[in-house]
C-alpha cells in the first residue's frame, strides 16, 4: 500500500485543503486513491450511499479522489454536543458519547485503534494510495501517549508525513522548528514541509526555506499562494472565512442565524456563486436589521439552541419578521426551531428539557427518538414552488410531524412527504441538507426574492461545473507550486 500522510503545525493550516489537492493530482495522473482521517471533529457531516456518517470533509475528499466516499475512509467522527462532550460516531453509526478524558481514558486505544487498522487493511485491498490526514497539531505533548490521529497513525500506515504550516497567520518557521523539535522520537517519518497560503514575493522567504532545509535536513516541497478564487467545500473555520460577512456588499442580504451547535453550514456555501447575494451571520438581536431572507440552519442541539435565541430575544425577531412577511428557511434542526413544539422524552437531544415550545411559525411539531435517520435522498418539491427534482441528505434524530392541511415542502422517492412550506414558499422546513446545492431551486427562491426587491431575475448557476473545474484548479496549482514528483516518490518509499 502506498500511503503519504499531512499533518500541519496547527488547526486550520490547510491539511485538508492539501489532502483534496494531492487526491485530485494523483487521480489525474491515474492510481487509484482514497483519502482517509482516523478521527475527525466536526458537526459537518456527510452521508454515505449506503446510509452511515462520515465527515464532510473525507466525503468532499472523496469526490476530488474520484472514489466513492465510505466509512473506512472516516471510522471515527466526534460530533460535539457541548464543550467538554462529544457524541462519538464509529464506522458511521453512533456509539456513544464521552468526555474528552473518558474518550482518551476508555476508548481511544481501545477501539479506537482497532477501528483504525479495520479501516486501513479494508482501503488497501480497494485503492492502491491513500492520502492520510492528521488533526490538529502533532506536538500537543500533553495528548500524545493516546492520540489516535496524528503520529500513531503514520506508524500504523508506515507513512511518510509533509507537514504543512500556515504562513499567513505569522510565525510559521517557529511552528515547524517547534514541531520537529517536540517529536524527536518520530524524526524519521517528516519528510517535508509546505508553506501554505502565502501572499507576496517568495523570494522574500527563500533565505528561511533554505535555513530550515540546511538546519533540519528536511526538504521543503513549495509555498502554496493564498488562493481565493477555489470553491470547495471547507471546514468549519474555513467555511466562515470564505463565505460569511457582516457587511452587506451585494443587494440580496441573507441573515443565517447563529446557532452555537451548528451543524452542516455548508448548507449555504452555494451563495458564494450568487453575484447579487450576500450572506451575513446574525448572533445579536441588534445586528438582525432587516433581511430579504433568513436561513436558521442546522444543530447539533436544537434544544438549546432554540432556548439560546430565547435567551438573546433572537426568537423575538423571526417572530417579527414573521409577521412581516419575511422570507424564512429552516434546515433540518432550523426546521424543527420554526414548529409548535418539540418533545425529548428521552432526551437524546438535551439533559434538560423534555418539551419546550418552538417560534409556531410552521403548523409541524417535533420528537426526539434514540433512532438516527441518515440517508441520501431524492424528492419533488411541492406545488408551492416550481415542480423542482431535489436531491440532499438527511442526518436527524427528531420526526416531524405536519399538521393536517398544511402543505409540505416536497415528495420524496420513498412516496413520503418531507417538510412543510407556508403561504407558497414564502416559509419553509426541510430535513434536507443541500437543499440549495439544487441549483434550479436556489434559482426559483432567489428569483422570489429577487421578484419582491423588482430586481431582475436570474439563470441557474451550475455549481457542480464550478466545483469540478475547482478541483481541477487546485490539482494544476498544487502541480505547479508542490514538488509532486518527490512527494510520489515519498508515498512509494522510495525516500
Amino acid at each position: 500500500m502506498k500511503n503519504i500522510m499531512i499533518q500541519g503545525t496547527s488547526s486550520d493550516s490547510g491539511k485538508s485543503y492539501i489532502t483534496t489537492a494531492l487526491c485530485r493530482v494523483l487521480s489525474n495522473r491515474g492510481y487509484r486513491v482514497a483519502p482517509f482521517k482516523s478521527q475527525n471533529m466536526s458537526n459537518n457531516s456527510y452521508a454515505t450511499q449506503d446510509g452511515l456518517e462520515i465527515s464532510r470533509a473525507q466525503g468532499v475528499q472523496a469526490e476530488a479522489a474520484r472514489a466513492v466516499p465510505t466509512v473506512y475512509m472516516n471510522p471515527i467522527l466526534l460530533k460535539p454536543t457541548r464543550d467538554t462532550e462529544s457524541e462519538v460516531v464509529l464506522f458511521g453509526k453512533v456509539f456513544n458519547k464521552y468526555s474528552g478524558f473518558s474518550y482518551r481514558e476508555n476508548f481511544a486505544l481501545n477501539q479506537g485503534v482497532q477501528a483504525i487498522k479495520e479501516a486501513i487493511d479494508k482501503l488497501s485491498v480497494d485503492y492502491e494510495a491513500l492520502v492520510i490526514e492528521g488533526a490538529g497539531s502533532p506536538a500537543e505533548v500533553n495528548l500524545n501517549d493516546k492520540e489516535i490521529v496524528n503520529m500513531r497513525v503514520a506508524e500504523l500506515a508506515n507513512a511518510g508525513v509533509i507537514l504543512v504550516t500556515d504562513i499567513d497567520r505569522g510565525g510559521s518557521f517557529a511552528s515547524v522548528v517547534g514541531t520537529l523539535e517536540l517529536l524527536k522520537e518520530h524524526r524519521h517519518r517528516f519528510k517535508g514541509v509546505i508553506f501554505n497560503k502565502f501572499r507576496g514575493d517568495v523570494r522574500l522567504l527563500q533565505d528561511g526555506l533554505d535555513w530550515l532545509e540546511q538546519r533540519y535536513d528536511i526538504k521543503v516541497l513549495g509555498v502554496m499562494p493564498y488562493f481565493n478564487d477555489i470553491y470547495i467545500e471547507t471546514e468549519d473555520a474555513q467555511s466562515k472565512q470564505l463565505l460569511f460577512q457582516y457587511e452587506v456588499a451585494n443587494p440580496i442580504d441573507i441573515a443565517v442565524i447563529h446557532l452555537e451547535r451548528v451543524s452542516n453550514n455548508t448548507d449555504v456555501e452555494p451563495f458564494i456563486h450568487e453575484p447579487d447575494v450576500s450572506v451575513r451571520i446574525v448572533k445579536d438581536p441588534k445586528e438582525f436589521g432587516n433581511p430579504d431572507a433568513v436561513i436558521i440552519p442546522g444543530t447539533k442541539s436544537t434544544i438549546e439552541d432554540l432556548q439560546s435565541l430565547i435567551n438573546t430575544g433572537m426568537n423575538n425577531k423571526l417572530i417579527e419578521y414573521n409577521l412581516r412577511g419575511g422570507i424564512i428557511a429552516g434546515i433540518c434542526g432550523g426546521y424543527q426551531i420554526l414548529g409548535r413544539v418539540i418533545t425529548d422524552p428521552l432526551m437524546v437531544d438535551n439533559a434538560h428539557s423534555i418539551e419546550v415550545k418552538g417560534l409556531n411559525i410552521l403548523p409541524v411539531s417535533t420528537t426526539f427518538s434514540g433512532v438516527k435517520t441518515v440517508r441520501q435522498i431524492k424528492g419533488t418539491t411541492s406545488a408551492t414552488f416550481i415542480k423542482s427534482p431535489i436531491i440532499g441528505y438527511e442526518i436527524h434524530l427528531g420526526k416531524t410531524d405536519i399538521e393536517l392541511g398544511a402543505t409540505s415542502f416536497s415528495i420524496l422517492e420513498d412516496q413520503t412527504e418531507d417538510g412543510c412550506s407556508l403561504d407558497e414558499g414564502r416559509v419553509f422546513g426541510t430535513y434536507l441538507h443541500n437543499i440549495f446545492h439544487n441549483d434550479v431551486f436556489r434559482n426559483h427562491w432567489l428569483n422570489k426574492i429577487r421578484n419582491k426587491r423588482n430586481m431582475a431575475e436570474q439563470k441557474p448557476i451550475d455549481t457542480y461545473k464550478i466545483k469540478e473545474e475547482s478541483y481541477q484548479k487546485l490539482a494544476k496549482r498544487a502541480e505547479e507550486y508542490l514538488d509532486i514528483e518527490y512527494i510520489i516518490k515519498l508515498m512509494n518509499n522510495e525516500v
